[in-house]
């Protein structure tokens, strides 16, 4: 049985949280062929480590002398707090920091078999093989140095903490507001497809070369925010085009109210866009880095938006960006 102190705890809290930042950014820089900062936090620690390894040591606590019960218990805990976490994560944030749902056997993307199974492979060497040296460094570590250090520790971790946190929070407040603004975007969209729909038959030279694109634009609006952003842009945008057109050529034709609301439209159009190119412009550091630190990141709700915030992070632009 494991018999430390409430600062030994958190030291091995810690150093596993670094070790696992370690690894984890070791991988993914190689995997991306480029140096990242794998993790929630901006320092060089990943909780989800540390809190797996201190899991890790407890789970097998009743089992020391029982590899397969071990083994066993350590799939189960891992697999839970692994499950749970990324639950929490996702409802807090709106996004997920990994994903398994392109692995066979995974549980809503949180957790997978091949992970659980991996899992308790790992407490068996942390146990048997790595916690030991571990423990007799920590142990050779005079207890004020220890206290000092690890109250330092604490501190830091606690502010980078609340940081990381107060950024993931941001970020999903822009990715939600980007959801909002390409709601009213489509909104826009479908009013405009009413007020051709109910135009003067004068248009009708004008509507017959979008016919076929308007009818494609409609069905897919029926099923809500399937559209992609680019295309409801180049819909509203050809819409616009078509009425001004259609009004120009014959003015008498429009009653005073639809050149009104046209304008109004056309208004709300610009003024969203400018919205969606603003928020899709991140400035803060950390939201910044967050999001460079986790290249697989991934939203269920918000993937189009996520998307887009990590292609502009990167430096890369789509073709509609570029023109702008």
């Amino acid at each position: 049985m494991y018999s430390y102190s409430v600062v030994q705890w958190l030291f091995f809290f810690y150093f596993y949280c670094f070790v696992g930042w370690c690894i984890e950014s070791t991988y993914v820089s190689v995997k991306e062929r480029k140096l990242t900062n794998r993790g929630f936090m901006r320092g060089p620690f990943l909780p989800l480590y540390g809190s797996g390894a201190i899991m890790m040591l407890v789970v097998s606590m009743p089992f020391r002398d029982n590899l397969v019960l071990t083994y066993v218990a350590g799939c189960i805990g891992a697999t839970i707090l692994e499950y749970v976490t990324g639950v929490t994560m996702e409802a807090l944030f709106k996004v997920r920091y990994w994903d398994y749902s392109n692995q066979k056997f995974n549980f809503q993307g949180h957790v997978c078999l091949g992970t659980s199974l991996a899992w308790g492979g790992l407490t068996i060497l942390m146990t048997e093989v790595v916690h030991i040296p571990v423990e007799q460094l920590v142990f050779a570590i005079p207890d004020q140095v220890l206290k000092v250090s690890t109250y330092i520790l604490t501190i830091c971790i606690v502010a980078d903490f609340s940081l990381s946190f107060k950024a993931a929070i941001d970020l999903r407040n822009v990715l939600v507001k980007m959801d909002q603004v390409k709601a009213e975007m489509v909104h826009i969209q479908k009013r405009l497809n009413e007020i051709l729909a109910h135009a003067n038959q004068e248009v009708e030279s004008y509507r017959t070369a979008f016919t076929e694109s308007m009818s494609a634009a409609k069905e897919e609006l029926t099923e809500g925010m399937t559209m992609h952003i680019e295309d409801v842009k180049s819909g509203i945008e050809s819409r616009l085009e078509i009425l001004k057109n259609a009004v120009m050529t014959k003015p008498t034709e429009y009653a005073a109210s639809v050149k009104e609301e046209l304008l109004e439209l056309k208004t709300k159009y610009a003024v969203n866009l400018a919205d969606r190119n603003r928020l899709g412009r991140i400035r803060d550091f950390f939201q910044r880095d967050m999001i460079r630190s986790n290249p697989g990141m991934t939203s269920r709700k918000f993937s189009e938006a996520l998307e887009e915030l990590k292609r502009r992070t990167s430096g890369k632009k789509g073709k509609d960006e570029d023109e702008r």
